[in-house]
């Protein structure tokens, strides 16, 4: 499973802010889908499809 952090969405272009909020929507997506250990305010790593249906486009893969 790819993973994406704040860091990244910033690396991409992403405000601050705005890759704050895409990492919070997605860890709220994640524990109503039965992943509770994603209310860890520690964990900032989020699964990439989660973020690409958020954001509505599709990342470029990193290891590529």
């Amino acid at each position: 499973m790819n993973t994406i952090t704040k860091q990244d969405l910033i690396e991409l272009g992403y405000g601050n802010s705005f890759a704050t909020d895409i990492i919070r929507e997605a860890k709220e997506i994640m524990v109503k889908k039965g992943y509770p250990f994603y209310q860890s305010r520690k964990l900032n790593r989020v699964p990439c499809d989660v973020v690409e249906d958020i954001l509505g486009i599709t990342l470029l893969d990193k290891t590529s």
